[in-house]
């Protein structure tokens, strides 16, 4: 009888999950199609044959959807990867070369990050603080990448250096997916990052003279403000 009433206490809540995992794909679609404010519960509900009620008994809210939609992109980001953590030095390099050609083959899932992480630059939008804290999260796992290379090839750079170039290579993937997404004919998604990664990783361990400056060119010198004094309110 106990394992009866266990069978019959787990069918449920793989049914609940199973539930919640088609309303997550939904909700990621219809995000990326329309961005979050433009695309509503009541949609999201007809998507999977369910009622605004019937959200809102799983998830709660729309902003609480919202978030464990991002959650759910991120898991499958890393389900491929043991134990489901990044990897360090070079591997983690060779990781981002292999999200960019995943994510060549899953525009729905690139369209609503770069929809979603484009309009949380606005004030109160619920999801700003998750992409303000997964930027940071991924900055310094790059940079820490950065110095394992370093290190391998007894390079000592500047603090500066590494977290520039940390940045770079997230703005140049972030960047690259857009042009993709807008003209896919003509951008190679998984070509061009790899090209990128490459380079930038290549200029880490191997800091010639740039190019650019090589004609006596003197390189930009101004300090550039750490605010935004033009997006601040009055």
């Amino acid at each position: 009888m106990t394992q009866q009433r266990t069978t019959r206490a787990a069918r449920p809540r793989a049914a609940t999950l199973e539930r919640r995992k088609e309303i997550l794909q939904a909700a990621l679609e219809l995000f990326g199609a329309k961005g979050f404010y433009n695309g509503s519960l009541a949609e999201i509900a007809e998507v999977v044959g369910m009622t605004h009620a019937g959200i809102l008994h799983h998830f709660g809210s729309k902003n609480q959807l919202l978030l464990e939609v991002l959650a759910y992109r991120d898991q499958a980001d890393v389900e491929h990867l043991e134990n489901r953590r990044m990897p360090h030095g070079l591997g983690l390099f060779r990781h981002l070369v292999h999200t960019a050609f995943t994510n060549a083959t899953r525009p729905g899932i690139v369209q609503a990050y770069a929809v979603l992480s484009v309009e949380a630059v606005t004030d109160d939008h619920p999801a700003k603080d998750y992409f303000v804290g997964r930027y940071q999260i991924l900055r310094d796992e790059v940079a820490a990448a950065f110095a394992v290379v370093c290190a391998d090839y007894h390079l000592d750079p500047a603090d500066e250096r590494v977290r520039d170039a940390a940045a770079g290579i997230l703005a140049v993937m972030d960047g690259l997916q857009i042009q993709w997404l807008l003209d896919p004919q003509h951008v190679n998604l998984a070509r061009a990052s790899q090209f990128a990664l490459e380079a930038m990783v290549s200029a880490m361990v191997d800091p010639r003279p740039s190019p650019l400056y090589s004609d006596g060119t003197p390189p930009p010198t101004a300090t550039v403000p750490l605010s935004h004094p033009h997006l601040e309110n009055p």
